[in-house]
């Protein structure tokens, strides 16, 4: 049913819930899973010096991210691929789903509510309306 899973990883607790449901699913039907951090550099554009030391650590984040996601794979037996890319995050989502024909997307939430959902936007919900590929999303535990 599905032989390519993706999980969008920002590091948090949220993303890491989504994570362990992933490695089970990629488990359960021998799918690839595929760990994807996205540096979006457009809000340190702005910075007049700065700007490349602070997309170079979000790199760092991202890879250190995704290591930690093929390292879980790994210990469950499962293949998993890693990859950092640039640009606004549920694009380059969407654009990842469509380039390496995902089947399926597990996302975490932070399950804000009112002012803070509204005024934080949120890429999950983004990449909900917007994918062409079922997306299952895990809320982060209230203790974590």
């Amino acid at each position: 049913m599905y032989d390519d899973i993706l999980v969008p990883t920002d590091g948090s607790p949220a993303s890491d819930a989504a994570i362990e449901h992933a490695i089970d699913l990629a488990d359960r039907y021998g799918a690839r899973l595929h760990a994807l951090y996205v540096v979006d550099g457009s809000a340190y554009s702005t910075l007049e010096a700065g700007s490349e030391v602070v997309i170079d650590a979000l790199q760092s984040e991202g890879e250190e991210a995704t290591a930690r996601v093929a390292d879980a794979a790994a210990d469950a037996g499962v293949e998993a691929t890693t990859t950092v890319a640039s640009g606004t995050a549920y694009r380059s989502i969407r654009e990842y789903v469509d380039e390496h024909g995902i089947d399926m997307i597990v996302m975490g939430t932070h399950g804000r509510k009112g002012l803070d959902r509204y005024l934080l936007g949120s890429v999950t919900e983004r990449v909900v309306r917007t994918a062409d590929v079922p997306v299952l999303t895990v809320r982060q535990s209230d203790d974590e």
